[in-house]
């Protein structure tokens, strides 16, 4: 994503996160990760609230690295 999405710290802030997902591409790409009951999603979301985020990409990746999510992230990118 765009540096300028992320706040200091490589964190998003809560307003800025609401956007990107409410955008056409954000919320492609929630449907996209949250696909097969959204077990991966949820489990990255767990790793990542404990501070794990090697986890939490490791979750997500083989859904993140398909051409069609690539896609997305370069629009959200923007």
């Amino acid at each position: 994503m765009n540096a300028s999405f992320q706040a200091p710290n490589g964190a998003f802030s809560e307003a800025q996160l609401r956007r990107v997902l409410a955008s056409p591409a954000g919320k492609q790409l929630l449907q996209l990760l949250a696909a097969n009951g959204g077990a991966a999603l949820r489990q990255a979301a767990a790793a990542a609230a404990q501070g794990d985020h090697a986890q939490a990409y490791a979750l997500l990746r083989p859904v993140l690295e398909t051409d069609e999510a690539q896609a997305l992230l370069r629009q959200l990118d923007g």
